[in-house]
């Protein structure tokens, strides 16, 4: 499979609309999801790191995963992640990782991966008992928001309603959805969700 952001990770960091997605999910993250220095997390549709910036600071470790190598050789390039940031290019839905987290964190990575559902089942499966994910990405919208003939975009953002069952269905709870941005693009607003959800603990 050829790596489509090859080309786009070299100026990936010089976008203010990344730069301001990804401060603002980065920023909700903080502010919704407790955070400890025990904490191992992923970091799903790593990229470049902007996300695992945000976190990294309060955290025991991330592991960073993505399918493009040239975005995650700009994410280890990044002295403030060099120590404690793992860099895995593998598509976990085929090949998972051997390893449990406290956290699964995502930003604007769900609507590049096909099998919404298998991809909800493969978070759960790689989370410790009481785990949560912290996922964003764009509400509903109608196909506008990327070039028509995007490679490698399956959805054109996310119903909440539609989102939240799948998750309750696969083992998900506590399911909670906050605006934390709104972009605006072509004259149109498209505004950008997080969701945290939690895995059920084994009862004491």
């Amino acid at each position: 499979m050829s790596d489509l952001f090859n080309e786009k990770a070299k100026d990936w960091d010089a976008s203010e609309r990344k730069k301001l997605i990804s401060s603002a999910v980065g920023t909700a993250i903080l502010k919704h999801v407790p955070l400890h220095p025990q904490m191992d997390v992923m970091d799903f549709g790593a990229g470049t790191g902007l996300i695992s910036l945000h976190v990294v600071p309060f955290v025991h470790k991330i592991v960073a995963v993505d399918i493009s190598k040239a975005m995650l050789e700009k994410l280890t390039e990044k002295p403030e992640l060099q120590d404690k940031v793992e860099a895995v290019c593998q598509d976990i839905t085929d090949k998972p990782i051997d390893a449990k987290f406290d956290l699964i964190i995502s930003a604007m990575a769900l609507h590049h991966v096909e099998d919404t559902l298998k991809l909800i089942t493969t978070f759960f499966e790689h989370l410790k008992p009481g785990a949560k994910v912290a996922l964003a990405d764009l509400d509903k919208e109608d196909g506008s928001f990327h070039p028509k003939g995007s490679e490698g975009v399956f959805h054109s953002g996310f119903d909440r309603d539609e989102l939240q069952t799948l998750l309750e269905k696969n083992g998900f709870y506590d399911v909670q959805f906050f605006t934390v941005h709104t972009m605006q693009k072509n004259d149109k607003q498209y505004p950008i969700f997080l969701v945290v959800a939690t895995i059920p603990a084994p009862l004491e």
